[in-house]
């Protein structure tokens, strides 16, 4: 190790302007990484949603209604002005209203109060367009502008359109509040002014190069834009932490500038790659998800961690033997008072962390998969226009989600049986279909193509099923449910469904599926990575136990407070807040076990507390930091959720470790010793 850092020193300034401009060149690249923001694409092929979406591409010209648009005070002359106007609108590709159900030149009096009710109620018309894929924003913007304050949005459409403009400003946002919180921590925990600089920019130049490798992939997902980031900021930043410490104290013992970095390198290696080798295998667990929005953000965040381990240990080492001049010229006092003692007043509480802990656990472990979940981006804030807009909308004209259901095309008589069974679903308000909107009797092949391309493809029928439901909930999920079941009765596998509550339907399928695997892999990778690190069986078990504990404890707190949780969110987090937090863990357990080969137990424990106090706790307080952040700034529910989860984790995380970890590594001492390769316990008095 010493012989490579010397090599590193030779050629310093090649390597400091080699990942330079690796950055500047990536930086550039990351403009043309597009983002994703539809959930449905990141459904497993085999998910009934993926499979009716790419018959409905191939097979209609005309789309499912993504949007309402509902305008007051308007006759239904007015009406139908504004639904040529809606129609010409660039990104909306159909338009439906009253006047495709019924000829207008009836009189409304002559027509069912039920069907027209649908449509035009209190002198407001609502209408269903289909917002093409791409085009929300402009579609949603130049919907806004031609209905004003006398109209109201609402739908898949508009959500899509207010996360895609919501997600960048919200990121510089984040960054813009959790940059200089993360510098105030790190000029608490230093010496120096400019050593936090240092940090920043070893660990921006891998964040930077992380995004920019990603227009080898050509598209991210909203939630990896939104999170990968800032959570590689936070996890990899104890890396660079740990090597220039050990720098530093090299340095106080009067080595050369460069003997210290290679000493420094030398004993930081092993830490920073147990580090990054937990988190590391920790997300990539994630990549094993079938719902792909997960392993998305788990490659990147894997990527980020080996950028973010290659960066400290060659650039980082390289720049500071640079400017490490700037160092020594900005050195200030510790403002933190010394940790010295804090080992005896924490152990004082032992007995009672383990008994609170210990107590905590099973209710957690049970409470934390009875949370109620969502599964998609939930409801704008009431506070927002788009959420106003909801809300004004349903209290006129009631919930509204649409379901599709195709169906092979040639039997006319067993879709009138269908359409006839479905009408009598509860919840279902109406079916358009070819059977009862033009008419069995009438042969589809003496009907004008634009009558029958709304129902009929070459091979597929199609009928529009209306519900009075919400997206999701155990009411919405029962009559995705009930539908595909009929369809099933009469077509058998060949029937698919799709709309937005399926979609969400086959979302918690899939990821109800995914948390077994996820969670079991995370576990077994890790503690592959921890006996290899610690050469024990007893070590691993103990840390496991203890910061599970507190992702038990965490993820247990949405149920007490009878909070619903963002499933996405809760399944992410669960492998996050374990891959990330070990790392407390791992520092306080490998300075326990070398102060135990030179005193007894009790001592070991003490003096490791007052070393490693003050280290945990920077590293929580940045991950803290960047978990409230992403809660406080995104509106985003997953981003949000993750954010929160995270904030909260990592406090969970600090005070396990602290207070109860070191009550563990007491209580199974001699068990360690007994079970650790080569342990060299002291045995003295």
């Amino acid at each position: 190790m010493i012989g490579i850092v010397a090599r590193m020193t030779k050629y310093k300034k090649w390597i400091v302007f080699s990942f330079i401009l690796i950055a500047i060149i990536s930086s550039v690249a990351q403009l043309f990484v597009s983002v994703n923001y539809r959930m449905v694409d990141y459904l497993p092929d085999d998910a009934q949603s993926t499979q009716a979406i790419d018959i409905m591409d191939q097979e209609f010209t005309t789309a499912v209604p993504n949007t309402r648009v509902m305008i007051h005070d308007v006759t239904v002359q007015e009406a139908l002005n504004y639904k040529s106007q809606l129609v010409a609108i660039d990104g909306v590709s159909d338009v439906v209203w009253l006047d495709d159900l019924v000829d207008l030149k009836t009189p409304l009096e002559m027509i069912e109060p039920e069907l027209i009710e649908d449509y035009y109620k209190d002198n407001k018309a609502l209408f269903s367009l289909s917002v093409r894929d791409g085009e929300e924003v402009a579609a949603t913007d130049a919907i806004y502008e031609l209905v004003g304050d006398k109209g109201a949005i609402a739908g898949e459409a508009l959500d899509t359109a207010t996360s895609q403009k919501m997600a960048g400003t919200e990121t510089l946002y984040a960054a813009s509040l959790l940059i200089p919180i993360i510098i105030l921590i790190l000029v608490l925990s230093t010496t120096s002014w400019a050593e936090p600089v240092f940090f920043l920019v070893a660990i921006g130049v891998s964040v930077v190069i992380n995004l920019g490798t990603n227009v080898f992939i050509g598209e991210v997902s909203f939630v990896t834009q939104s999170v990968a980031p800032i959570l590689q900021l936070a996890v990899s930043l104890d890396y660079a932490i740990f090597l220039l410490h050990s720098f530093s104290d090299y340095r106080k013992k009067k080595y050369h500038v460069e003997e210290a970095m290679q000493l420094a390198v030398k004993k930081s290696f092993p830490t920073i790659t147990a580090s990054a080798a937990t988190t590391f295998f920790g997300f990539t667990a994630l990549t094993f998800m079938n719902f792909e929005i997960g392993s998305d953000l788990g490659f990147n965040l894997v990527k980020g961690i080996f950028l973010s381990y290659v960066t400290v240990i060659l650039f980082l080492p390289a720049l500071t033997l640079c400017f490490y001049k700037w160092i020594d010229k900005t050195q200030h006092k510790s403002f933190v008072p010394s940790f010295k003692g804090i080992g005896g007043r924490v152990l004082k509480m032992r007995v009672l962390s383990v008994i609170v802990v210990f107590a905590l656990l099973i209710p957690s472990f049970l409470a934390q998969s009875q949370t109620a979940f969502t599964y998609g981006l939930g409801e704008q804030p009431e506070t927002t226009r788009a959420g106003s807009d909801l809300l004004e909308i349903e209290a006129s004209f009631g919930a509204f989600t649409p379901i599709v259901v195709l169906v092979p095309k040639g039997d006319v008589a067993k879709e009138a049986k269908l359409a006839q069974d479905l009408e009598e679903i509860e919840h279902v308000t109406s079916v358009m279909a070819y059977v009862n909107t033009v008419g069995s009797v009438i042969p589809s092949e003496y009907l004008d193509e634009s009558m029958t391309s709304e129902f009929f493809s070459e091979h597929y029928s199609r009928m529009i099923i209306n519900t009075d439901t919400g997206k999701e909930g155990d009411v919405p999920f029962g009559v995705v449910e009930t539908v595909q079941q009929t369809a099933a009765h009469y077509y058998g596998d060949e029937a698919l469904t799709l709309g937005e509550s399926v979609t969400l339907y086959d979302i918690k399928n899939t990821v109800m599926r995914d948390n077994t695997v996820v969670n079991i892999l995370t576990v077994v990778t890790i503690a592959i990575v921890l006996i290899i690190t610690f050469r024990s069986v007893s070590i691993p078990l103990i840390l496991l136990i203890t910061i599970q504990s507190a992702v038990w404890i965490n993820l247990s707190i949405p149920y007490f407070t009878a909070t619903s949780l963002v499933f996405v969110g809760y399944l992410i987090i669960s492998t996050v807040q374990l891959a990330a937090t070990v790392d407390y863990a791992i520092l306080l357990s490998d300075a326990y076990k070398e102060n135990r080969r030179k005193m007894p137990s009790l001592r070991a424990i003490k003096k490791t507390l007052d070393e490693k106090t003050f280290s945990i706790s920077v590293s929580a307080s940045i991950l803290s930091s960047v978990g409230y952040i992403l809660w406080l700034t995104s509106s985003n529910p997953i981003v949000s959720s993750i954010g929160l989860l995270l904030g909260r984790g990592a406090l969970l995380a600090f005070v396990v470790v602290v207070c109860f970890l070191p009550a563990l590594l007491l209580m199974t001492d001699r068990w360690i010793s007994r079970t650790t390769y080569r342990a060299n316990f002291y045995e003295g008095e």
